[in-house]
């Protein structure tokens, strides 16, 4: 099993910047990749962005990319995700998940393991 936490959600006016942290213990040697994704009331899961654990490469929607920067840290076990130039539409509870195998990393269903979401809220 594979537990994940996130925190660094908080209430930030528009143009401002979050750093989020998903730290992973458990069968961590297991993971392939570790994908952020945030959803909306009355929307679906979308995808944010994500990194493959061994290799570092990331990922990220159009929505958020120039703006939006994911990291990890190997010793920590963690991985961030660093939101600058916020917008309203950013607003949402953000989740990060982790995956054992390759796929459609865009889709949650491909994810196996989930934190439990921190709350991003941009003010304008």
């Amino acid at each position: 099993q594979v537990q994940l936490v996130e925190s660094g959600g908080g209430l930030v006016q528009a143009g401002g910047s979050l750093r989020l942290s998903c730290a992973r213990s458990g069968r961590t040697f297991s993971i392939y990749r570790m994908g952020w994704f945030r959803q909306a009331p009355g929307k679906e899961r979308e995808f944010v962005g994500g990194i493959s654990w061994s290799g570092g490469s990331t990922y990220y929607a159009d929505s958020v990319k120039g703006r939006f920067t994911i990291s990890r840290d190997n010793a920590k076990n963690t991985v961030y995700l660093q939101m600058n130039s916020l917008k309203p539409e950013d607003t949402a509870v953000y989740y990060c998940g982790a995956t054992e195998r390759s796929g459609s990393y865009t889709l949650p269903p491909t994810y196996a393991y989930w934190g439990q979401g921190t709350q991003v809220t941009v003010s304008s």
